[in-house]
């Protein structure tokens, strides 16, 4: 099957992504490093060819910020949809949302985001 997690040929991208965060990624990264909210997570991490923006391996749980590009048309739509079902096909679950709601309610993004890992056994 080979190598699932941070394949050695996305290793540039993933750092490029990091070293360059939009600014709410930036925002929500501040809330969850460092264990912050009680679980560790990882940011950029490749999972088979997509690099989520977030990841918790304890979890199984991936965060994913939306910008515009997402909705500009069916193609974006059906790509992210393709992602989400590769994640589900490797039992990890996936919690979206937009810039908008990450820059205007970052409180209510960090509610949602708590109740499911307190939902996770």
């Amino acid at each position: 099957m080979g190598r699932i997690f941070n394949r050695s040929g996305q290793k540039a991208f993933r750092r490029s992504l990091r070293r360059e965060p939009t600014a709410p990624e930036q925002r929500l990264w501040c809330r969850l490093r460092a264990g912050q909210l009680g679980i560790k997570f990882r940011r950029q991490h490749g999972i088979g060819s997509y690099i989520a923006d977030f990841y918790c391996a304890r979890l199984k749980l991936v965060i994913e910020i939306d910008g515009d590009s997402h909705f500009a048309d069916v193609d974006a739509l059906r790509h992210d949809r393709q992602r989400d079902d590769y994640f589900y096909s490797l039992n990890i679950r996936v919690l979206r949302f937009t810039n908008r709601e990450v820059m205007t309610n970052i409180d209510g993004v960090l509610a949602v985001i708590l109740s499911h890992i307190r939902d996770i056994p």
